[in-house]
């Protein structure tokens, strides 16, 4: 199927039935520019157009697919050809529009965690749940993107997302503690006790001692799952 020489067809019946491409647009219900479009081969018209635009040049589906006249020796073989023609140029249509929508799962997913980490601070734990939601729609719309791939590929590609994607979050995380003494966003409990609040992550310890005074210090540790005794007596 080659649009260039479909759309000079349509060029030529056009001009055989002496309309202009404006004449043409209205009675499709479409601009002119998209029948410039078509006529210089840019894009096809959409598929429930055909019958509405053969019906006004006066040509057939089978003919305006194979972009000439047919005579009746040959109209059997180009219909068949059209046909396969036809669902080639769905499926590439469907597998584009597809990939559009799984790219906009990755960009919407890396918004939310940017958006997440940006607003909410990180004693909120709204933060770390936006953030999960948007890097599982970016996990999502990467498997999604390399499905064609087959199913041991896809899979190499989602283990080795999501390891760098989490080894990423879970280090600005920890450089974020480090350097700007803020609590993990990433944490799996927080307690707090005497005047100690102690955030227990995935990787190490938060110890933050006289919280909220003038002599308060924070300290990052392995993890060591203190008791709650300890935990009262370690800023002492």
């Amino acid at each position: 199927m080659s649009q260039e020489k479909i759309g000079r067809f349509i060029a030529t019946c056009r001009k055989d039935k002496n309309m202009t491409q404006q004449e043409l647009a209205e009675q499709l219900g479409v601009t002119d520019r998209a029948v410039s479009n078509w006529e210089n081969g840019k894009n096809m018209p959409d598929l429930s157009l055909f019958k509405p635009l053969c019906n006004i040049l006066g040509i057939t589906i089978n003919e305006l697919l194979s972009g000439e006249k047919l005579s009746k020796e040959n109209y059997q073989e180009k219909f068949e050809e059209n046909i396969l023609d036809t669902i080639n140029y769905s499926n590439k249509k469907i597998a584009k529009y597809s990939r559009f929508v799984y790219l906009l799962f990755i960009i919407f997913g890396l918004f939310i965690v940017i958006t997440a980490i940006t607003i909410f601070p990180s004693e909120s734990s709204w933060g770390s749940i936006y953030s999960t939601i948007g890097v599982t729609l970016f996990i999502i719309g990467i498997g999604l993107n390399f499905k064609h791939l087959g199913l041991l590929k896809q899979s190499i590609i989602l283990i080795v997302t999501v390891f760098v994607t989490l080894s990423i979050l879970l280090f600005a995380d920890y450089v974020n503690v480090k350097n700007n003494k803020e609590a993990p966003r990433f944490r799996l409990t927080t307690t707090t006790t005497g005047d100690v609040i102690y955030y227990d992550t995935l990787f190490y310890d938060v110890y933050r001692c006289h919280f909220d005074e003038d002599n308060e210090y924070w300290t990052i540790q392995q993890n060591s799952n203190p008791t709650i005794e300890e935990l009262i007596n370690y800023c002492k």
